[in-house]
């Protein structure tokens, strides 16, 4: 008898293989007019290309080269990396399959992560040369880190310094999940989101409580943070691991940021200290909490780290087994971001019914997610909210107006 594959089903007379097994639902693609996904490689990445172009004096070369990445990215096919580049080979295995196709005809999660490998390269972060290690998005991080708006958050800090400890954690948790709202990127396409506070019926997921009954005061727990943004994202963050250490919640605290630039506003190790600076600076409960942290980096009891896994194209039951074996010996890791979340659950078109703990029973040990929806990908909502953002008509999915959290203990 021939495989019949994974939906074989029951022939009806008891002799079949067994009930259905569903296979997986399509891997996100950007070949659809209209979808959110194609809308980043049509209009949000030539328009980062145009926006870094501006932001420096760059050199001839690199002129040439990033109007050959947006004539290849707009009209052309996926072209590998050239013999000179460190990276090639890995890369190659990365897109088995995509080179000398569409952008549009590749699973977007891969389009997206090549698509800031070869800006990268453009600007010759990679060198040799002059540029080599110069952030293209560094003025973008700088000038967000430095406006009003971060002005303004560290200054409310003050009025929740006397605030009871749950009512700080509550609003602390809150201002890290609603800071991915600040993502550069995003907004290069979406626009400033509206101003204001969030309601909290925007929530479509909830398990804050959850998250800490793992994370109880007085415990000795190692905690990780995979950061996402850098700015007025990693503010809130930092912030908050700032609560978790003060108040016990965690013993230690581990960072963990990108190896390089990538998706415009991802946090490196230089974003963190820029924040830790700002925070210093500060006046007030800001500047306490940056002399904290400052202090915590020195004692150990916060941690930077990276790993090139962070700017792979793969999804989190990929992981290297070093970086496995870390989350692995942690109390509670948590997510930040929608990058983070697609990489967690599968960028794929998933029943947005389906359990969170079904999807991340890969990840070595418990997950939480933090998360501004900013793509399709979703899980773990239970029916009736599901079908009442469906019947909305609303872009709720991908417009940076709802968020989660959600967690696998």
């Amino acid at each position: 008898m021939g495989d019949r594959g994974p939906l074989a089903a029951d022939d009806g007379d008891g002799a079949g293989s067994g009930p259905a097994v569903a296979a997986d639902p399509p891997v996100i693609m950007s070949d659809e007019p209209g979808s959110f996904a194609r809308g980043v490689l049509a209009e949000r990445h030539p328009a980062i290309i145009r926006q870094v172009r501006a932001a420096f004096p760059y050199e001839r070369r690199q002129h040439e080269a990033l109007d050959a990445l947006l004539d290849e990215i707009t009209g052309g096919v996926v072209e590998p990396l050239g013999p000179e580049d460190h990276d090639r080979e890995q890369w190659a295995e990365w897109g088995r399959g995509h080179f000398g196709r569409s952008w549009y005809d590749v699973p977007f999660l891969w389009a997206e992560s090549y698509f800031y490998r070869r800006l990268l390269g453009a600007v010759g972060y990679f060198g040799p040369g002059a540029w080599q290690g110069v952030d293209p998005f560094a003025p973008f991080k700088r000038a967000e880190l430095r406006g009003e708006a971060v002005e303004e958050e560290l200054w409310a800090l003050d009025a929740l310094a006397d605030a009871p400890a749950d009512e700080r954690a509550t609003a602390l948790l809150r201002a890290s999940l609603w800071g991915n709202r600040a993502d550069l990127g995003f907004r290069v396409s979406a626009g400033e989101p509206t101003a204001g506070a969030a309601a909290a019926s925007d929530l479509v997921a909830d398990d804050s409580a959850s998250l800490w009954q793992l994370l109880p005061a007085g415990g000795s727990s190692t905690t990780a943070v995979v950061a996402d943004n850098a700015g007025r994202e990693l503010i809130p963050d930092l912030i908050l691991v700032d609560h978790l250490l003060e108040h016990r919640h965690a013993e230690r605290v581990v960072l963990h940021v990108k190896p390089y630039p990538y998706y415009v506003s991802d946090a490196m190790t230089a974003d963190v200290v820029d924040c830790l600076r700002r925070l210093t600076e500060a006046p007030g409960e800001a500047g306490r909490i940056g002399g904290r942290l400052w202090r915590a980096m020195a004692t150990g009891g916060l941690e930077v780290r990276t790993d090139p896994f962070f700017c792979a194209p793969l999804p989190y039951d990929e992981m290297p087994e070093d970086l496995r074996k870390q989350f692995a010996d942690v109390t509670l890791t948590i997510l930040k971001g929608d990058l983070n979340y697609r990489r967690l659950v599968g960028d794929r078109l998933w029943d947005a019914t389906m359990p969170f703990p079904a999807r991340t029973a890969h990840f070595p040990g418990a997950v939480a997610a933090l998360r501004t929806l900013k793509s399709d990908v979703i899980v773990g909502l239970d029916q009736a909210t599901s079908d009442t953002l469906e019947r909305s008509g609303a872009a709720w999915r991908t417009s940076g107006t709802h968020a989660l959290v959600q967690v696998r203990g």
